[in-house]
C-alpha cells in the first residue's frame, strides 16, 4: 500500500523552477533513497512534503487523501503525520533547553501531553541510546550521533508514518553512521514507519534503501530497486555516479566517469535532455527531444533516449556506432 505519492510536482522560487514535473511513489513499510547532486531539487522536495514549501502544481497525497482536495483542518492532521529530520540536527535544537525539555516540546505543542505519553517517550529514548543522564543536558553537550537521535525522538514524538531524512549521516564517524543506519531500519520494522532518505552517500544509499529515485536539474531521470539499479544504471547520469562512488570492495571498482562541464543553471536548462551537455554518450537528438521517463521491467524507469545496456557493460563507443 502506498504511503505517499508526489505527483507531476511542479515548485518554483521566483523566476527559478527547482522541481520540474517529479513523480514520486514512497510505499508503506519502505525506504525510497533520492539522490543526485546539490542543486538538483531534492531538498525542494523534502521541504514540500513536510508542508515548508508549496507545490506551483502537482499533487501530495497521503494515505490515499489528497492535500489539495481536503479541509485545512485534514490537511494539517495528514501533515503531521509526516516528520522531518534536519540535515544539522543540533542547529534545529533550542541550545537553551535541556533533552527532556525538547522532548517534551512537541507534545506540549500539539496538546498530546500525558504522563502515559511521556512515559513512553522517556522509554523510547533510553532504548535507542538516550540514557537518563543526557536528558539533563543541552545541545552543545551532545555529540553528533546523540544529537541525531535527540532530533529522531523529538520526530516521533508526534506518531508519524513517515519520516523524510534530508543526510541523516553527513559529518558522521563512519561507525557512529552505521549504528545510527541500523537504529533507523529497527525503528522502520518495529513501528512500521516509511522513509524517505535523501543523501550524497551512495553507500548510505545503497545499504539501507529497497528502491531509489536520481534527480538531475529538478527532474527524475532513473529510478528502480536499490539493488539492480546499482548493479547496471541504465541512465548515464547513473553510471556516472555510481563510478565516483568511494568503496572498500576491489571487486567493485571500476573507471572513473569524469562528467564535463558544470551543472547548468536551472533558471535556463538546456533544451531537450538536460544532461545532454554533459552525457559522454548524447546524439544530436538528445539536444531536441526531452526524454519522457519511461517503464521497464522489474520497475526500472529511465528517461533517456539512449538507455545504457542493463545486462552487459555499455561505453560511448558503441552507443555511437
Amino acid at each position: 500500500m502506498t504511503a505517499l505519492t508526489l505527483k507531476d510536482a511542479v515548485i518554483r522560487y521566483d523566476r527559478l523552477t527547482a522541481v520540474d514535473g517529479v513523480s514520486l511513489e514512497l510505499r508503506r513499510g519502505e525506504t525510497l533513497g533520492l539522490v543526485g547532486e546539490s542543486g538538483c531539487g531534492k531538498s525542494s522536495i523534502a521541504r514540500a512534503i513536510v508542508g515548508l514549501q508549496p507545490l506551483a502544481d502537482g499533487t501530495l497525497t497521503i494515505e490515499g487523501e489528497t492535500l489539495q482536495e481536503v479541509s485545512s483542518q485534514r490537511k494539517q492532521a495528514l501533515q503531521r503525520k509526516i516528520q522531518l529530520l534536519f540535515q544539522d540536527p543540533a542547529a534545529s535544537l533550542s541550545p537553551r533547553m535541556t533533552v527532556r525539555s525538547l522532548l517534551a516540546e512537541p507534545l506540549k505543542i500539539r496538546g498530546t501531553y500525558t504522563p502515559e505519553r511521556w512515559a513512553r517517550i522517556l522509554e523510547l529514548a533510553v532504548s535507542i541510546g538516550l540514557g537518563e543522564q543526557l536528558l539533563s543536558r543541552c545541545p552543545h553537550q551532545l555529540s553528533g550521533g546523540q544529537a541525531r537521535r535527540v532530533a529522531l525522538v523529538r520526530a516521533l514524538a508526534a506518531e508519524p508514518s513517515i519520516i523524510v531524512a534530508d543526510e541523516p549521516t553527513a559529518g558522521l564517524d563512519i561507525s557512529v553512521q552505521g549504528d545510527l543506519l541500523n537504529l533507523l531500519r529497527a525503528l522502520r520494522d518495529r513501528l512500521g514507519l516509511s522513509y524517505l532518505l535523501i543523501s550524497h552517500n551512495l553507500n548510505v544509499v545503497g545499504r539501507v534503501t529497497d528502491r531509489v529515485a536520481v534527480m538531475y536539474l529538478g527532474q527524475i531521470v532513473e529510478s528502480g530497486p536499490t539493488a539492480a539499479l546499482f548493479r547496471a544504471p541504465a541512465h548515464p547520469y547513473t553510471q556516472a555516479l555510481l563510478s565516483a562512488n568511494l568503496t572498500l570492495d576491489a571487486s567493485r571498482r571500476g573507471e572513473r566517469i569524469v562528467l564535463s562541464g558544470e551543472l547548468p543553471s536551472p533558471s535556463n536548462p538546456p533544451s531537450g535532455c538536460r544532461f545532454h551537455k554533459r552525457c559522454p554518450f548524447a546524439q544530436p537528438k538528445c539536444s531536441i527531444d526531452v526524454p519522457a521517463l519511461q517503464a521497464g521491467p522489474g520497475e526500472r524507469s529511465v528517461a533517456c533516449h539512449f538507455p545504457l545496456s542493463t545486462a552487459s557493460v555499455v561505453t560511448p563507443q558503441a552507443i555511437a556506432g
